[in-house]
């Protein structure tokens, strides 16, 4: 089962790679109007040179949750090092009967190998959309630098179809026909959900009643503002924006709901002796009074001539 999952990361990771470094795969050519109010943003020049660099997002992305996860792992095995049932005593085979992972490494690689199955499957998901619908930037026209002249829309209103109508830079061009749905919006919020669902999950109310929340909040507020921040810049519409975070959203719920499941068998503060005795002679007690009513229902006497229930 464990060179199965690496099979298909694998292949996620081959996926994201031809749709994001090659030229494979290229978007649809979709055409405009011309002088088109939406698509008449003014410029706002390559991606270093917004407020979220693309190196700071990226670094974010791929390395708070390597730092938090393994963190709060941490913390919670130690504080549960003692326990007669740290993680239930969970063990995994690596090579036959020679090898076992620590509970707290194999619940870090867990968590961690679903965050980025997760943020690959995301990527593509953009990737894949942005190459189908070809959807055209707020800033378009200004990279385009269509010659209204040649197009004959000097003084009339017309959609150009042409291919060769744009007269810019081509790579600024292809860039701005992979708007929909927003790349940017789409990894935040997925980072920022996931994190969200696994510090509400294994550290709950056990650090504060607000401390979950205030961490959860902080960083889907952050994730949010990086959408806004893209409309902000004309990078994005809003329905790009909207749709991005819409499909990281959707894929982290999905992914803590029915992969991680909660994170479930995370350990628990185990009950004293006094107490575990307690709950047993509870449980016991029902049974031990249903079989003696059972054995005193019927009273069978034996007489020569008949039986006699007695009840």
């Amino acid at each position: 089962m464990l060179y199965f999952q690496v099979v298909i990361l694998a292949a996620t990771v081959m996926l994201v790679y031809y749709c994001e470094f090659t030229d494979t795969f290229s978007p649809a050519q979709q055409g405009f109007i011309c002088r088109d109010p939406a698509l008449t943003k003014p410029d706002p020049g390559p991606e270093q040179d917004s407020r979220v660099q693309p190196v700071i997002l990226y670094s974010v992305v791929g390395g708070l949750p390597v730092v938090l996860i393994s963190g709060v792992e941490l913390v919670i095995f130690l504080l549960h090092y003692n326990s007669n049932n740290l993680y239930n005593q969970e063990k995994v085979v690596v090579m036959g009967d020679c090898c076992y992972v620590n509970p707290m490494v194999r619940r870090t690689f867990r968590f961690l190998g679903v965050y980025v199955f997760g943020l690959f499957t995301t990527d593509i998901f953009v990737n894949t959309g942005q190459l189908v619908t070809g959807c055209l930037a707020p800033h378009f026209l200004s990279v385009c630098q269509p010659n209204y002249t040649a197009l004959g829309c000097l003084d009339t209103t017309l959609f150009v179809s042409q291919s060769d109508a744009c007269t810019g830079d081509p790579d600024d061009i292809m860039r701005a026909r992979k708007t929909f749905p927003s790349k940017e919006a789409a990894l935040s919020l997925y980072t920022a959900v996931y994190l969200a669902m696994y510090v509400m999950s294994c550290v709950g109310s056990r650090g504060g009643r607000l401390t979950g929340p205030l961490v959860s909040l902080s960083l889907v507020s952050l994730a949010v503002l990086t959408g806004i921040n893209r409309v902000a810049e004309y990078r994005n519409h809003w329905s790009d924006v909207i749709a991005g975070q819409a499909i990281g959203g959707a894929i982290a719920v999905f992914l803590v709901m029915f992969v991680v499941q909660y994170f479930k068998k995370r350990p628990v503060i185990s009950q004293s002796p006094s107490d575990t005795g307690t709950a047993d002679t509870d449980e016991a007690s029902p049974q031990r009074n249903h079989s003696m009513e059972a054995s005193d229902k019927y009273i069978v006497t034996k007489s020569p001539g008949s039986f006699t229930e007695v009840t």
